[in-house]
């Protein structure tokens, strides 16, 4: 999969994969970072020294010398796993995904290096990206649940398995898990993500957790289609 043709207003599922499988977060200060990434890198308005900018200031918070945020795209929902990640982007200008993500991927690539002593990409070609069709709500609901759940409970401590058969009390830990939009998506918060985001699908935060628990305990195969 590469990235499908699409248009203002088409929602885009978005895979970025390390370099040869390697990690592309190494520890809580990349983790960290990646999410200030997301915040302040979505911007037509461009800082070389965003990072420093923005490093003693709470998340959302903008430094009193840039201009008010015109997103370059809207992001609805993101995980972040060790080496890869998923966003389901909305196009909102004209090549705004692609830009969002040139600004993201090399401030990480470069950040990375510098840190690190290395060089090249830390990232495993350019990203890929499936246009999701907007008729299609089942199809919607399932991507919500594969990028913001399944993904999610992929990193419970417990393990994989353990979430199927203790649902609730995995879904409590995701809204607690600091690398996904998760808990900004059931209470409809607006510091990264669209405001607008679950309602694209699902009429309330309880529908969409019941929606996510029927799926995962009998869609586990049609969800994991989503990632290949």
């Amino acid at each position: 999969m590469r990235v499908e043709p699409h248009a203002i207003g088409s929602i885009v599922h978005v895979i970025k994969r390390g370099a040869r499988g390697l990690l592309i977060v190494r520890d809580e200060d990349e983790r960290v970072r990646f999410i200030r990434g997301l915040c302040y890198l979505n911007d037509v308005f461009r800082d070389q020294f965003w990072d420093k900018s923005t490093r003693d200031i709470c998340l959302g918070i903008r430094p009193e010398n840039w201009p008010k945020k015109e997103p370059l795209c809207d992001i609805l929902a993101w995980t972040l796993l060790p080496n890869h990640f998923h966003m389901i982007l909305r196009e909102t200008s004209e090549g705004g995904i692609s830009k969002f993500m040139q600004k993201l991927c090399g401030s990480m690539s470069t950040y990375s290096n510098l840190k690190h002593k290395e060089k090249g990409s830390l990232f495993q070609g350019s990203y890929r990206g499936k246009t999701a069709d907007l008729r299609d709500n089942i199809y919607l609901k399932n991507l919500f649940v594969y990028v913001l759940v399944k993904n999610v409970f992929e990193c419970h401590p417990k393990g994989f398995t353990y979430t199927l058969s203790n649902f609730d009390d995995a879904f409590a830990w995701g809204l607690e898990h600091s690398y996904s939009s998760l808990v900004e998506f059931v209470h409809t918060t607006d510091v990264i993500c669209a405001k607008d985001a679950l309602s694209l699908s699902f009429e309330s935060s309880q529908e969409f957790k019941s929606y996510a628990k029927e799926a995962m305990l009998h869609r586990i195969e049609e969800l994991n289609d989503f990632g290949h």
